[in-house]
């Protein structure tokens, strides 16, 4: 079953639309009752981490291990899409719930904030 936290893979499209890549996602939100996601892109680059915007994920976290990520990471979270429920396949993890709320917040406040 399908829930917000979740950590799975799935094509994530490049911005320019050239192409996708095999990736792992966090599934934010259902982004519509036809079974759509809200979906931010995992990477293994730390360096690629918009300070006081993305969200790095550590072995020291406490939520790491049931992350299922095998490596550090950033949860990029200017790097939306919103997919097709069906194309989130293969579980690899879950973040822990407050994580997750605290994702929501600093999204909710970026999308409010128009500087």
């Amino acid at each position: 079953m399908k829930q917000a936290g979740q950590i799975v893979l799935t094509p994530f499209p490049h911005t320019n639309l050239s192409g996708a890549k095999l990736r792992p996602v966090l599934m934010l939100r259902p982004a519509s009752r036809y079974g759509d996601w809200l979906v931010c892109m995992v990477s293994s680059r730390l360096e690629q981490a918009e300070a006081d915007f993305d969200e790095v994920l550590t072995p020291a976290d406490a939520d790491f291990a049931a992350s299922g990520l095998k490596a550090p990471s950033v949860l990029r979270l200017a790097r939306l899409a919103v997919l097709d429920g069906t194309l989130l396949a293969g579980s690899i993890g879950i973040i822990g719930d407050e994580r997750l709320a605290q994702i929501r917040r600093r999204l909710a406040e970026w999308i409010a904030n128009d500087a």
